[in-house]
């Protein structure tokens, strides 16, 4: 495993795109929403980043994905939290990688579940670009490229960092 970026780089970069995002709409009173894990740990620095007083949502996806019944059940599935109602908020829903879209597609439908969200904004600290869905983010901190046997990891939370893996060829 070796580091791979500047994570106080990507991070600007997130922070930066998000309140050009957030100025550009009139938004001006965002509920934060990270997907566990690493999208957790980027929500909370991001909303502080942001000045967000208000606590953040977490979602484990779980039982939103679409190959549950393939893989079955994560052994370390937590209940999803989110503190505020989603009904008509603007939502900055956030992950650390996004590669085929189908995390955040699920995360979508369990956000919808809550209630009707005025808009989401997507956040990917590092965008793969592998697309199986027609998902985007609004705002990324870095698009990569990898081999085959190549892995992106982003680890945390004290101190949080980017890791290459390789798995060998």
């Amino acid at each position: 495993m070796t580091a791979l970026m500047d994570i106080n780089q990507l991070l600007d970069e997130l922070e930066t795109g998000l309140r050009r995002i957030l100025e550009q709409r009139g938004i001006d009173n965002p509920v934060l929403i990270g997907i566990r894990t690493g999208g957790v740990w980027l929500a909370d620095v991001i909303g502080k980043r942001l000045g967000i007083d208000q606590p953040f949502g977490e979602l484990d996806i779980s039982f939103y994905r679409d190959d549950f019944s393939r893989i079955g059940l994560n052994p370390k599935v937590k209940p999803s939290s989110l503190p505020f109602d989603t009904e008509g908020r603007d939502i900055i829903l956030i992950d650390d990688v996004i590669m085929s879209g189908r995390t955040i597609r699920a995360a979508m439908n369990e956000i919808f579940d809550y209630g009707r969200p005025a808009s989401i904004i997507l956040a990917t600290l590092i965008d793969l670009g592998a697309r199986e869905l027609p998902i985007q983010p609004d705002v990324v901190g870095h698009s990569l490229a990898l081999e085959a046997h190549q892995r992106v990891k982003l680890r945390g939370p004290e101190p949080l960092r980017i890791e290459l893996q390789d798995s060998g060829q």
